[in-house]
């Protein structure tokens, strides 16, 4: 299970995106600055004409420089901008690569009924089922999975997806609250699981049951039938034990009583493993205890090294890298040159005389 890339469908093609564009509204500033830059002149020529002739101001101030303050405001506006550039940092990327993913599509189907309170593994059935079904994703490479929660019905909680960190969030959320009508429903669990699957895509479909067996309907065979016309396989966890445990009810995670029956007798629930044999024997699936983790995880294993990986994505990745860097080393360039140089003339450049000018 891995990601593939062609090498003969790689070709180049240069990209950019901008990382925050809306500090390009900094540039606004721009006009406000240069109208600033207009109005002090303006005040300036008014305010030396009042204290003297033009000609008496060129005596008084020779090397005055006319060129050079237009030149320092032109290098502290550039100065702005690639400031502005920096802030909104440029992304290039120049490789643009088709890779496609190889794997298999896995549904897992979650009894959150409240058996799986049971503790008869530790800490109880449902912590135990969350606990490896994260432990099969973090092993999982290119494939894709989704998540159904199910009691007396069942309710989809992701759909299939290559995003395993959201499969683990969703995963952790999953409690016996979550559906109000209780029982346990296998062959609707089976049945929403295969909904989840596209049928268009040619990719090996799985559905891993994770539960302690029980059945309140018995209307299985059915559900399973239209799983295995579909091609789906289904492979059964169990959790929990033969022997059984009764189901504690808790207030503030104390235990308070455990719940009974109608005769008041209290209810020992069990792990029905014939059920679930029967499933994956019929799914040609496979069945395994679940309460050994390591056990599981080289069972899971083993099993999908033996299921062909089909392509069923194709995506394409530019890889964008920052570009802001010369953006930001040019304006404090641009800003050090503003500030060492000064508004009177060059000598050197008075030296020249290009037109022998006496």
């Amino acid at each position: 299970m891995g990601i593939e890339t062609n090498p003969f469908q790689e070709f180049y093609i240069e990209m950019y995106q901008l990382e925050d564009p809306k500090y390009f509204y900094i540039l606004l500033l721009l006009p406000l600055i240069w109208l600033g830059y207009l109005l002090v002149d303006r005040w300036k020529r008014k305010a030396q004409r009042e204290f003297a002739t033009s000609r008496m101001l060129a005596y008084l101030s020779p090397n005055r420089s006319k060129f050079k303050p237009y030149l320092k405001r032109f290098l502290f506006s550039l100065a702005i901008v690639l400031l502005t550039f920096s802030l909104v940092n440029p992304k290039m990327g120049a490789q643009l690569e088709t890779v496609r993913r190889q794997g298999v599509d896995i549904v897992f189907a979650v009894d959150v009924s409240k058996s799986m309170l049971a503790e008869d593994v530790a800490p109880n059935r449902l912590e135990k089922a969350k606990h490896l079904v994260s432990s099969i994703i973090s092993q999982l490479v290119g494939d894709r999975v989704g998540i159904v929660a199910y009691a007396a019905h069942a309710v989809p909680q992701l759909p299939i997806t290559t995003d395993f960190g959201a499969a683990n969030m969703f995963l952790q959320a999953l409690n016996t609250e979550m559906i109000s009508s209780q029982g346990t429903a296998l062959s609707s669990a089976i049945e929403l699981s295969s909904s989840l699957f596209n049928e268009q895509d040619k990719v090996n479909k799985i559905i891993f049951l994770m539960t302690d067996g029980e059945d309140h309907q018995q209307q299985i065979n059915s559900a399973v039938d239209i799983a295995l016309e579909k091609g789906i396989k289904i492979f059964t966890i169990g959790i929990g034990t033969e022997v059984g445990a009764p189901i504690p009810i808790k207030q503030k995670g104390i235990v308070e009583s455990y719940k009974k029956d109608n005769q008041g007798n209290v209810v020992i629930t069990k792990r029905n493993e014939p059920m679930l044999l029967d499933i994956a024997e019929i799914s040609k699936g496979a069945y395994n205890s679940g309460n050994d983790t390591q056990e599981v995880l080289d069972f899971v294993t083993e099993n999908l090294e033996q299921i062909d990986k089909k392509e069923f994505e194709s995506q394409e990745f530019v890889s964008f890298k920052d570009r802001f860097q010369p953006f930001i080393l040019l304006a404090i360039g641009l800003l050090f040159l503003d500030i060492f140089i000064f508004e009177t003339k060059t000598k050197w450049l008075q030296q020249i005389n290009l037109f022998n000018e006496n």
